[in-house]
């Protein structure tokens, strides 16, 4: 009863942000079982003595787990809060991390990486936004915003920490490292997120802009689900080929892979400013609209990396790219929002964000595949921009689509 009545209570207000800041420690933290596999990928490359495809295949793996353990985690914190699935996602990822500094071989390396790092992490994200989302109703799109960032935070720290100490002492060594900061870290910061949400602030007022209409858009509401997911999956399929070989390719340009890890981190502090901003614009916009640019401006920076790959223009397409493609996915949960009923919003958004993982994952690989087919990221890049293609059809065909059943309720 006690905490039912928090929200009630006049020294409540802070308490929300607080949480809001330690959450988004937790991400920052959690975050790293994205990132630090991008960072080793050569190193790993060179150890095992495999093809670039091959050693792509443990991003794959974790996002892969990612994505699948998010949905799940995510149903486990709707029944007993974020609290165990935060303890649950450090004990896997201090394991993952210990164990994959052992590992004997890539398809070793390739498992822990999925099975432990990827499932550990993957709390961190989806199930944590959504625990974050329960505390506010005024203020909810600007604490979505931020927590949403999370993970380009852990983007924007964690390369160029993980590259420095990867040159220095080894990625095995790195890897022991990082397995003692998570549990050391993460495990003191989750007792602070044991206060499950007040009743009065986990259900909140419907928004103006949700519609309860049974066929949104006039489409059965699983069509419009599967649509969703299509688009995800193809967005961050274009999304994933600057994140996840950036580094790579700046080491095959003769760079070296500081540079690129240099670029990966602006990339993502920029994307930091644009989930920001794209959610300020999503508010004004609405969410189809807002996938729509952002989605047309993710294919221009993307193809502009096809002619340009110099040092100072790669780092000027690594800025502009963040700037353009970080708003792009929480833009479907603000789709989901609007289009579905409020009840579901949990199991929607977890499985199209599920796609946008199975994206990157899919991505990732590919570009390593066709590096090897082709010898250079010229054509992967272009493969990025053709499934953008695919992301910007959807999005206008949704988007005319609501102009046309909006006009067809008025006319009833």
């Amino acid at each position: 009863m006690a905490e039912n009545n928090l929200a009630q209570q006049p020294n409540s207000a802070t308490y929300p942000w607080l949480r809001l800041a330690v959450a988004l420690l937790l991400s920052t933290i959690g975050g790293v079982g994205m990132w630090s596999v991008v960072v080793a990928l050569s190193s790993v490359q060179a150890e095992f003595g495999v093809a670039r495809g091959a050693a792509s295949l443990p991003y794959t793996m974790t996002m892969i787990c990612f994505g699948i353990a998010s949905i799940f985690m995510g149903r486990l914190a709707d029944r007993v809060g974020i609290f165990i699935p935060i303890v649950i996602g450090a004990i896997l990822l201090s394991i993952g991390y210990l164990s994959a500094s052992h590992a004997a071989t890539i398809g070793q390396f390739t498992l822990l990486q999925g099975l432990l790092i990827g499932v550990g992490s993957s709390v961190t994200f989806g199930p944590l936004l959504a625990d974050t989302s329960l505390w506010f109703t005024k203020n909810r799109g600007l604490a979505v915003g931020i927590i949403a960032s999370g993970n380009y935070f852990a983007g924007t720290i964690w390369p160029p920490l993980l590259t420095h100490f990867i040159q220095t002492s080894g990625w095995r060594e790195t890897y022991a490292g990082v397995a003692w900061f998570c549990i050391f870290t993460m495990l003191p910061l989750a007792l602070m997120l044991r206060r499950r949400a007040p009743v009065a602030v986990a259900a909140p007022k419907i928004s103006k802009q949700e519609t309860t209409t049974p066929h949104p858009l006039g489409l059965a509401p699983n069509v419009l689900q599967a649509i969703l997911i299509i688009a995800g999956l193809s967005c961050c399929v274009a999304m994933s080929m600057p994140q996840v070989h950036i580094i790579a390719y700046c080491g095959d340009l003769g760079f070296g892979p500081v540079r690129g890890a240099q670029m990966l981190a602006l990339m993502l502090a920029c994307g930091i400013v644009s989930r920001l901003s794209f959610g300020w614009i999503s508010d004004r916009i609405g969410g189809l609209r807002t996938l729509l640019l952002g989605s047309s401006l993710q294919a221009f920076a993307l193809l502009l990396f096809v002619p340009f790959n110099g040092l100072v223009s790669l780092y000027l397409l690594s800025a502009l790219f963040g700037l353009f493609q970080g708003g792009i996915v929480p833009s479907y949960a603000i789709i989901v929002r609007e289009f579905f009923p409020a009840k579901q919003a949990g199991t929607r958004i977890s499985m199209v964000l599920t796609a946008t993982m199975f994206g990157m994952a899919l991505g990732g690989w590919m570009s390593g595949v066709i590096f090897d087919w082709f010898g250079s990221y010229r054509v992967a890049f272009i493969n990025g921009v053709a499934w953008n293609l695919l992301n910007m059809a959807i999005a206008l065909w949704l988007l005319r689509r609501a102009s046309w059943h909006s006009r067809s309720l008025r006319t009833v």
